[in-house]
């Protein structure tokens, strides 16, 4: 599949360019982007995962893209899908997910991306049904699941296999939405 551009009324949702690494490291090194994350992630880090987002879009044609804000152009973080290996309970599935630069938040950016993903993988990739997690305290990321129509799937919290079980964001929560009911 060649690599997807998805447009929305504010956003683009486009593959990765060279000069999205210094704000992606920017925001990756910011604690409060990554206060749900274990670390902050060093320059090397986020250029490497970075580099993999690319590399799952140029691969697949979807996965993690990179998060323009069409007004300006300025690169804002990711929002996209993800093919999750077998390593979660609940795998193996597709999930969605977002990170942003802190300046962006509370603007329903996430929102506003997360569905046009949510449409992508439901109306042009098939899926069934797609997945988000995140640790139990970032009340943030699960009011966006809630806003985009997903719903938690309680008797499936887990604790992440990453992460010790004494690590105060092992535990996680699971939430899900399917094909018949898209936000």
């Amino acid at each position: 599949m060649k690599p997807v551009v998805i447009q929305t009324a504010r956003l683009r949702l486009r593959p990765w360019r060279e000069e999205d690494k210094p704000p992606f490291r920017a925001l990756n090194a910011d604690p409060r982007v990554m206060a749900f994350f274990p670390p902050t992630l060093s320059a090397s880090q986020s250029d490497a995962l970075a580099d993999r987002c690319q590399s799952f879009i140029v691969q697949r044609g979807w996965g993690f893209w990179a998060l323009e804000c069409s007004a300006t152009q300025a690169f804002i973080g990711f929002v996209g899908l993800h093919a999750q290996p077998d390593a979660l309970p609940f795998s193996p599935c597709v999930e969605i997910g977002w990170r942003m630069a802190y300046d962006c938040w509370g603007r329903g950016y996430a929102s506003e991306a997360a569905t046009a993903g949510l449409r992508f993988g439901f109306d042009r990739l098939g899926l069934e049904e797609i997945v988000a997690f995140t640790a139990i305290g970032n009340l943030r990321s699960r009011a966006v699941m809630e806003r985009i129509g997903m719903r938690e799937d309680s008797a499936a919290g887990f604790g992440h296999p990453s992460l010790p079980a004494d690590h105060p964001l092992h535990r996680h929560c699971l939430y899900r939405i399917s094909a018949a009911a898209p936000a």
